[in-house]
Formats: structure tokens, C-alpha cells, sequence
């Protein structure tokens, strides 16, 4: 019955029975070196002091006692970090975490500020002009949005050189050639309106006279009497003013590497210097020009306004599509050239030029305001609107509707 004893009668050394594996997280009798246990979780400063002085004991299971103390406490079986008992490993890690952070706080500051900056920087570089003024009976504010945009024949930018291989002529001042309304109704599609230049209007201070002299300098126009003289003949309120001159349109086109238009027919104008074939063909800032000024076809100005709609929608077109808006060597000058080159009124800003932007990217129908007849005047041959029919467009202007397919002109 002795030698089955349960271990009280058991002799204290040289067993290696499974009983004794217990004996790592005891203390040994009479002292000695910590166990397993209590030196991992026994604080700092305990484990020290029960570590000095207690050198060879417990070398049998490792080295851990004694120099453990001075060499630093690891995870059982000696794997994982190690620990110094300074907390400088800790310190290291919060150090590079901090940076972490540092790092990507400055990328977002980066990629939210350097947008606003840029976006504010080229809305300074838009030109603004006193254009949408009140006055007395001036049309209240109404449902819908409109943009009047004009194209001058300004020579400004333009160098001798360059006026000569455009064949602008060097004419003082600057006039209209272009005039048209964008129209975008509260629902529904918007509209591009071209308004013909030599429509026969009353123009406050001039007299009765084409619309395009409303805008002339030395008759004592510009911008707010064109804005006013078209305001009180339709009765449609203008929300925006954008006007570009010829050096401006140039740039844009050249921007955007090109616009494709594709002319049914030949078109030769030397005094727009014009010289192409029909189909279709990218044409460059100073082709594009010539072709949107000539009036050398069976309509005249008729014709030269339909091209007119035809290439300023596709301009847009091209100037907001991914293959321009995502590319540097397209989007950077665009921007740049295209925020000096417009004029615009004081109170417009790059975001409504967006808006427009958009508008005419939106499939929009285009249209002339309908002609009554082409009379020949005291001041020349002018265009009469159809009274009937234009007064139908402006007053779905006026409400904000869709313009009715049934006043729409070619």
C-alpha cells in the first residue's frame, strides 16, 4: 500500500512523473526562484527583488530565472514581443502611429483644399461687366433659367500677325456676331434660341434699329442695353450674361484639341478665311471661326445662325466629355483660357458657367425665334419676327415651360 502512495510520501527530487509538472507554478519549499506564473503577473519592481539573489535556481527549466529579470519578459515558450520594462517599444509604436495620422490628415486638407483653391482661383479670372441692371418695368423674376450669350467680334488678345491669318479685319471696338439665349425650363428640355443679329428692334436711347446695334460702343450701347433691349421685346427675364470674344473662342477650341463638324456641301468665304470640303472633319480654333462668321450661303445670316447652335452645342459637348475632363493637357488650358477669354455679369460665377455647361450637354433642342419676313428698312435688311409664334415661345419662357415643338425653327 506504500507504493501506492498519492505523493505526500513521495521523495521531493528526481521524479519526472506527471505529478511534477504541476511544480512550475509552485513556489519552491523554502524559497527560491518565482514560478512561471508569478513572474509574468507578478508586478515589476516583486519580481526584481525575488529575482536577485536567486541566481542558479531553476536553471533546469530554461534560464528564465534569475536572468530573466535582466534580459526582459517574454511570452511563455520565448516567442513574441519582447518587453524592456522602459515602455519604449510602446512609445516607438504610438510615435509611428502619430505619423500615420499626421500623414493622412495632410492628404485630405490636400485633396479637399487644393480643388476650392483652383476653383476660386479660376473664378477670378472670369471678366465681369455691370450687364443685368434694373430698370424701370424690367420683367419680374420668373420660373425657369435663361443665359444670354453673345459672341463679339472683339479683336482684343489678337495680335497683327494674328488678325491678319484669321481675317478678322482690324475694326475698333466690338459688335456682335453671335447672339443667342439658353433656356432651360423648371422640367423638361432645355432650349438654344438664336436670336437673328439684324432682328428689327426698339433699343432704349438708339431708336428703332437691328438688335445688334444695341450692343455697339460708339451708338452708346454694350452689354446691359443688348440684356434690356431683349428683355423688353420678348418680355423674358435674363438670369445670366456670358459674352466671348474672338481670341477667346480661338483659344477654346484649340483647348479642347478640336471640334468635329461635318458641312453637307464645300464652303469657301476668303473674307472669313474659309476653305473646306464637305463631310466630316476636326476643325481647329481658326477653321472653326470662319466657320461659324460666314455668310456665304443661300440663307446668309439664316444659315449662319443654324451653324452657330450646331458648333457651340458640340463645343460644349467636347468640353465636358470624360476624354477632356479627365485629361490634364485637355482640362488645365481649357480652364485657363476659357475663364479669362468670358465676360460675364458681376454677379455670375464659374459654377453657373458649369450649370450652362450642362444644360447644353442635356440633348437641347435648337431653334431660331421665329421670322416673319426679311423686309428691307432705312437701316438695311432686317429680320421681323413672327408675332404669333415668338409670342407663344416667350410666354412658355415666362412660365417655365418646355418650349412647344410648334414655334421650333430651323
Amino acid at each position: 500500500m506504500a507504493d501506492r502512495g498519492n505523493g505526500r510520501n513521495r521523495p521531493d527530487n528526481g521524479s519526472t512523473g506527471d505529478h511534477d509538472r504541476t511544480g512550475v507554478f509552485r513556489r519552491p519549499r523554502g524559497g527560491g526562484a518565482p514560478d512561471e506564473i508569478e513572474r509574468l503577473y507578478r508586478p515589476r519592481g516583486s519580481e526584481q527583488r525575488s529575482g536577485h539573489g536567486s541566481g542558479g535556481s531553476g536553471g533546469s527549466r530554461g534560464g528564465r530565472s534569475g536572468g530573466g529579470a535582466a534580459s526582459g519578459r517574454g511570452r511563455p515558450g520565448g516567442g513574441g514581443r519582447v518587453y524592456d520594462g522602459t515602455g519604449r517599444s510602446r512609445r516607438e509604436r504610438e510615435q509611428r502611429a502619430r505619423r500615420r495620422r499626421t500623414v493622412l490628415v495632410t492628404l485630405l486638407v490636400v485633396l479637399l483644399l487644393a480643388p476650392t483653391l483652383f476653383y476660386f482661383w479660376a473664378d477670378s479670372r472670369l471678366v465681369r461687366v455691370d450687364a443685368l441692371q434694373d430698370y424701370e418695368n424690367r420683367p419680374p423674376e420668373q420660373p425657369g433659367t435663361t443665359y444670354m450669350v453673345v459672341g463679339s467680334d472683339s479683336r482684343e488678345g489678337l495680335s497683327d500677325d494674328e488678325m491678319k491669318e484669321l481675317r478678322t479685319g482690324r475694326a475698333e471696338g466690338k459688335r456682335t456676331d453671335t447672339l443667342m439665349i439658353l433656356y432651360v425650363p423648371d422640367s423638361g428640355r432645355p432650349t438654344i434660341i438664336s436670336v437673328p443679329r439684324d432682328s428689327y428692334v426698339s433699343i432704349p436711347g438708339i431708336g428703332d434699329n437691328k438688335i445688334n446695334a444695341a450692343f455697339s460702343e460708339d451708338l452708346g450701347g454694350g452689354p446691359s442695353t443688348l440684356v434690356q433691349t431683349f428683355e423688353q421685346a420678348s418680355g423674358v427675364r435674363i438670369d445670366h450674361y456670358v459674352e466671348i470674344g474672338f481670341a477667346g473662342f480661338v483659344d477654346i477650341v484649340d483647348a479642347v484639341g478640336g471640334v468635329e463638324m461635318c458641312p453637307k456641301e464645300d464652303m469657301e468665304d476668303p473674307k472669313a478665311g474659309l476653305d473646306i470640303k464637305a463631310g466630316c472633319q476636326d476643325m481647329d480654333g481658326a477653321t472653326a471661326l470662319g466657320y461659324v462668321r460666314t455668310r456665304a450661303s443661300a440663307r446668309a445670316d439664316l444659315d449662319r445662325i443654324q451653324r452657330q447652335r450646331e458648333f457651340f452645342s458640340a463645343l460644349v459637348g467636347k468640353a465636358t466629355s470624360p476624354g477632356t475632363l479627365l485629361n490634364p493637357f485637355r482640362s488645365v488650358p481649357l480652364i485657363t483660357n476659357g475663364t479669362s477669354a468670358f465676360e460675364v455679369d458681376e454677379d455670375d460665377h464659374l459654377s453657373d458657367l458649369g450649370r450652362m455647361a450642362l444644360a447644353m450637354n442635356d440633348s437641347p433642342a435648337t431653334t431660331s425665334v421665329p421670322v416673319g419676313s426679311t423686309p428691307t428698312l432705312n437701316v438695311g435688311s432686317v429680320v421681323l419676327w413672327d408675332e404669333a409664334a415668338s409670342k407663344e415661345m416667350f410666354e412658355a419662357m415666362k412660365e417655365g415651360r418646355e418650349i412647344p415643338e410648334s414655334v421650333l425653327r430651323d
